[in-house]
């Protein structure tokens, strides 16, 4: 039967645009496929091809390539002379690393599915994909995001599921035009700041993780879902934080000062560490207080704020309360907090 589709399509030569071999049991990439120049889709998957035959290297205008559930251990070096491709779909391989220099020639691919594979790693040249707007790498055994991958503008939904994440990285923030991010079931201990500068972002998906608590400001965030069941969330049963006396070094004294007073544009001080990058570099690690809204530097409480979900959000059944991760500068201040804000033991 493979070999009555791959005549027909050599038949039509440069005029057949679409071949589909799908669940032939091959053992290799037909080499003929070679001579049809002009193919757009070519259909793979469901076979056991271990490799990649080079002289594909030809399919210039293949816009769609399908190598699914087979038995490739890498993302084979020839793709890189596959311009035309846009979408790419290796899911059910055995691949655990990219070849050398892929990524150098995907300049135009918009969907790369790695779905059920071996990855414990991305290599950093991810970040070259930057057309690439759907990324699904579900069912590996990732263990981090590499830093260049947040730099992919264009991405819009990305499928982190079933791997081994302990954390998300601060560069998540551009990530600009992030609409979906899916990173259920890994061990993720909690999100950063950063997180929430995720204006564009509509469906999140942490469910099965360690999460206890969310970043200050995740409330206001724009979405549409949310979905966190599985995760160990504080639940509005706390231990209040053992209260003790206000004791700030000269350091932290200095740089409160110095903060509060550029917040109030003093010319001077504003001018001053204009001198001093060290000290300026510094200042801008500061913190603001929940409470009294003033910047601090090092000395701080960490409680936990209960909000309720917004009515917009389509949510995990059950969810009441969610506990945000708030900051107070000093014991004055968490004598004045709300009803909703206790300290973490």
């Amino acid at each position: 039967m493979a070999e009555r589709s791959l005549i027909r399509a050599l038949r039509g030569g440069n005029s057949t645009k679409i071949v589909t071999l799908n669940g032939k049991k091959l053992k290799k990439m037909p080499s003929a496929l070679e001579k049809l120049t002009g193919l757009r889709s070519l259909d793979l998957q469901n076979n056991q091809i271990p490799k990649m035959c080079p002289q594909l290297s030809t399919l210039t205008q293949l816009t769609f390539l399908n190598l699914g559930n087979n038995l490739l251990e890498e993302v084979p070096e020839e793709m890189k002379y596959l311009t035309s491709l846009k979408k790419l779909h290796l899911f059910g391989n055995r691949i655990s690393k990219f070849a050398s220099g892929v990524c150098d020639g995907l300049q135009n691919l918009i969907l790369l599915n790695l779905n059920n594979n071996k990855l414990t790693w991305l290599p950093e040249e991810v970040g070259r994909l930057r057309s690439l707007m759907y990324l699904s790498l579900n069912c590996n055994q990732l263990t981090s995001i590499p830093r260049k991958l947040c730099f992919l503008k264009n991405l819009l939904e990305l499928y982190l599921n079933y791997n081994q994440l302990s954390r998300i990285p601060e560069d998540i923030k551009y990530l600009k035009k992030l609409q979906r991010l899916s990173v259920a079931r890994n061990n993720i201990e909690f999100l950063p700041e950063e997180f929430c500068d995720l204006k564009k972002l509509r469906v999140l998906d942490v469910a099965g993780n360690i999460i206890q608590i969310f970043p200050s400001g995740f409330q206001h965030m724009k979405l549409r879902e949310f979905y966190c069941e599985g995760n160990p969330l504080f639940r509005k049963q706390p231990i209040y934080a053992g209260q003790q006396e206000d004791l700030w070094n000269l350091r932290e004294i200095t740089a409160r000062f110095i903060m509060n007073q550029l917040e109030e544009r003093n010319s001077f001080i504003m001018n001053a560490i204009e001198e001093y990058p060290d000290i300026k570099d510094k200042i801008s690690q500061g913190q603001k207080c929940a409470i009294c809204e003033k910047s601090f530097l090092t000395t701080w409480l960490e409680c936990v704020q209960f909000v309720h979900p917004s009515k917009t959000w389509k949510i995990s059944k059950n969810l009441k309360l969610i506990p945000l991760r708030v900051l107070l500068c000093s014991q004055r201040c968490f004598c004045q907090r709300g009803p909703n804000v206790f300290g973490i033991a």
